[in-house]
């Protein structure tokens, strides 16, 4: 790097796409950047991701609700590309990178009006729908995994995966060993659905517990992360069935419990599956159903073809095909161990340093990476296309 540059980050409010976006924030920093976040009123209020970082909520309408709920998003995006403009003139930044959903297009949008270097970030393993829109005239695009639907040929040039970069604590996880588990020792269970929650985890797991073997079931020690309207319920049925079990529904210190959970029950986010993989921690999946074009289900693949994961269709997830999982596992702990390495082998922990590599690639060349030229690091390729 020869000199610093200022950096402009625009992600949509969830934590998806939030926490990757904070992860490189955090790199750029360290590296002596500048770097400010364009995202909607969700995202700004995430606890302790984007501390000291210079933040801008910009309106963006969403494509749904007929031609009606079209015109009025057309409305908010030229509205939030204008004021988008405005910010890019005053930051005069190096790049833009766009993190998905729809908050991120209007600065993109304006990006390409000022002929501002821009990235795209795709975690899911399918291609989102604002990275599709900009994906012809963006720099360069960086993916998660290395087979990526609805990503086209056409961009086999400026595509790089990189992983999907976490947080450092987590990445922490990977050199610590995976948790021992001694003959009728505890069993740590962590249950989680990702900065949403998941009220079938609640409604399911705790019956599923509770039909495990009695010396199984006795050797659980839960934590279950629960959505607000679900917590009050899912506590009592715990206490019912005199399963030891904490709940909240925000669970800020996500590393510790991921540092000495020795099975994970989770959706199947994109940020959950970078976490689980780059600690190597074995997991059953419920992907969400209604995810945009099922990009849990495919997220999901690549953990569960190594060996790392079982996944459950939301339909055939009940209390019994959960039990019967829970004992394939929890019962054998050479499976287990077995299962946190191939999740391990899965993880991605340079994500975070790759991802920086190519933006400050797009800054010092301007946005022109010639095709075939190694960047830093030795960004992978072997990108797979469909």
């Amino acid at each position: 790097m020869s000199k610093a540059h200022h950096f402009v980050l625009a992600a949509g409010g969830t934590g998806g796409h939030m926490v990757p976006a904070a992860a490189l924030a955090a790199e750029l920093i360290k590296r002596g950047h500048r770097v400010a976040l364009v995202s909607d009123d969700r995202g700004v209020r995430f606890p302790g991701l984007f501390e000291g970082v210079q933040t801008h909520i910009l309106p963006a309408g969403r494509l749904s609700g007929g031609p009606i709920g079209w015109a009025k998003a057309a409305r908010a995006m030229l509205s939030g590309r204008a004021m988008a403009i405005e910010l890019l003139r005053h930051f005069q930044p190096a790049a833009v990178i766009g993190f998905g959903g729809y908050p991120a297009l209007p600065t993109l949008l304006a990006a390409f009006n000022r002929k501002v270097p821009t990235a795209i970030h795709e975690q899911n393993a399918v291609l989102g729908r604002v990275n599709r829109l900009v994906a012809s005239r963006v720099s360069a695009i960086a993916t998660s995994y290395a087979t990526v639907e609805r990503l086209k040929d056409a961009y086999r040039g400026k595509t790089h995966l990189v992983g999907n970069p976490v947080r450092d604590s987590i990445i922490a996880l990977r050199a610590k060993p995976y948790p021992l588990i001694e003959e009728d020792g505890i069993f740590r269970v962590l249950v989680t659905g990702g900065s949403q929650g998941a009220s079938v985890l609640s409604q399911v797991v705790p019956d599923g517990l509770s039909l495990l073997p009695v010396n199984f079931r006795r050797r659980l020690q839960v934590t279950h992360q629960a959505r607000i309207e679900d917590i009050d319920a899912a506590r009592a049925k715990y206490a019912e069935l005199s399963i030891a079990a904490d709940l909240a529904t925000y669970l800020p210190d996500l590393p510790e419990h991921l540092a000495w959970a020795h099975l994970v029950i989770a959706r199947a986010g994109a940020s959950t599956l970078a976490e689980l993989t780059c600690a190597g921690r074995p997991a059953i999946l419920v992907p969400l159903p209604s995810a945009t074009d099922d990009h849990q289900t495919v997220n999901a693949r690549e953990m569960t073809a190594a060996g790392g994961a079982r996944t459950i269709d939301q339909r055939s997830f009940t209390p019994v095909e959960l039990a019967k999982q829970m004992q394939r596992l929890g019962l054998d702990p050479s499976a287990l161990n077995n299962a946190a390495a191939r999740a391990r082998s899965c993880g991605r922990p340079d994500a975070a340093r790759d991802l920086a590599d190519l933006v400050e690639s797009l800054a010092e060349t301007g946005g022109d990476i010639p095709i075939g030229v190694p960047l830093p690091n030795n960004l992978k390729d072997g990108m797979a296309y469909a």
